[in-house]
């Protein structure tokens, strides 16, 4: 027996919530969300969702705490009106990049939000490219972990960019751009850096300089957050002859003064996802938002419809 569905945004990504709606052909369920005086949120959910197949749309990105707050109301609150199953949509999941402890005394955060979701009464997670692979074993429950990369492999090409070499810009980014390169039929190189604390990084040295010079470069990251390391390695790539330089990443965190640095970095195209809702004041006229509405409203239909959703994890 296939259940009703309806899906709920939260406020963290509206704009994305309304075009996968719109992917399956569906509105957005009403839901009434607002803040107290003092900073407590408050959730209503006004649409009978009994024995419903419920799907909660929000990313935990810029204000987390908010967000992710917001979404375990959301999932008390549908699980309390005896929905029939609740799936976290969550596109950006924060706290990502606390995924293991690195020292003593310090949290794993990411396990934490995992905990907490389950705790309030979520039964699968759908999401989009987690910063890690082991984030999915946090979980005792269902977890689909979606990669931009069929959308973004069909972008770069239409662009069809003469002599082009897929660059990450750090060791652990080398499968994304590996798959990437194979895809388009580029070279690879590597951007070897060293991180002397959170947010600042320092580039060492090219792995495969020699697919740089007099080439156009693509640089490839899961996310750009304070834009200092991709703006360093692009720094490096000029040095080392790099004629146009692109970059891509699927989640557009853009703390502090990330576009001021992506600006100055002179990119010929920064291609970025909606996984992330993005301010008006934060783009550039060179800026290109591909929406990941397909892939997850495609997703939503197949974990609805009890299908198989093994072929979108395409990296």
């Amino acid at each position: 027996m296939i259940y009703p569905i309806k899906l709920f945004s939260g406020t963290s990504n509206f704009p994305l919530a309304q075009e996968i709606a719109q992917y399956l052909g569906i509105e957005l369920s009403e839901i009434e969300i607002k803040k107290f005086k003092d900073g407590e949120i408050s959730v209503k959910i006004l649409e009978n969702v009994r024995s419903v197949d419920v799907f909660l749309i929000q990313s935990t990105s810029n204000p987390a705490n908010d967000n992710i707050m917001e979404l375990l109301l959301m999932v008390d609150a549908a699980m309390r009106a005896s929905a029939q199953r609740i799936t976290a949509v969550i596109p950006y999941y924060g706290y990502a990049r606390q995924d293991r402890k690195v020292e003593p005394r310090v949290p794993i955060s990411a396990k934490l939000v995992a905990n907490m979701l389950q705790a309030a009464g979520v039964d699968r997670i759908l999401t989009m490219e987690l910063h890690s692979d082991q984030i999915q074993g946090f979980f005792d429950i269902p977890v689909d972990n979606l990669f931009a990369s069929p959308l973004v492999i069909e972008y770069v090409r239409e662009l069809n960019i003469p002599n082009p070499t897929v660059v990450s810009p750090d060791a652990g980014g080398t499968e994304r751009a590996r798959f990437l390169a194979r895809n388009i039929g580029a070279e690879l190189a590597i951007v070897d850096k060293r991180r002397p604390e959170p947010n600042k990084s320092e580039v060492m040295n090219i792995i495969g300089e020699e697919s740089v010079k007099n080439h156009n470069c693509i640089l490839i990251d899961d996310m750009i957050d304070t834009a200092g390391s991709i703006t360093q390695a692009a720094h490096a790539l000029r040095e080392n002859g790099a004629k146009d330089i692109y970059c891509i990443a699927t989640h557009a965190v853009l703390s502090e003064n990330a576009t001021e640095k992506l600006k100055k970095a002179d990119f010929k195209e920064i291609i970025l996802t909606n996984t992330i809702d993005i301010s008006e004041k934060k783009l550039l006229p060179n800026m290109k938002i591909l929406s990941m509405a397909p892939l997850f409203g495609e997703a939503i239909r197949r974990i609805h419809n009890g299908e198989s959703v093994s072929s979108l994890f395409v990296r």
